[in-house]
């Protein structure tokens, strides 16, 4: 109840914060945000964090199929990629596509 309630205070402050700040003040935040997601230096580290986060991803998948692949029934190891060579199943998907 107390998160419910902080909630809507903070969403009525908001509000209120918002309405007196006025359109220009919008264009301002927005304009500035624009600024900010096209620097190259922001737009570089948001690309290093994704790759880095589908790596640590892809790692985490290996790993948590490697210790499942004896628990999972084949037929649905069949349908999960890491499993795949482990249950008997191809190396393309339903719908035709590679496994890269």
């Amino acid at each position: 109840m107390r998160y419910k309630v902080t909630f809507a205070v903070g969403l009525a402050l908001g509000y209120v914060l918002g309405t007196r700040a006025g359109r220009e003040r919008y264009e301002q935040l927005k304009k500035s945000a624009r600024e900010i997601v096209q620097n190259p230096a922001v737009r570089n580290t948001a690309e290093t964090v994704g790759h880095t986060g589908r790596r640590y991803a892809g790692r985490a998948f290996v790993a948590v199929s490697d210790k499942v692949s004896g628990v999972v029934p084949s037929s649905l190891a069949g349908r999960v990629w890491g499993l795949r060579d482990r249950a008997g199943g191809g190396s393309e998907d339903d719908w035709g596509t590679s496994n890269t």
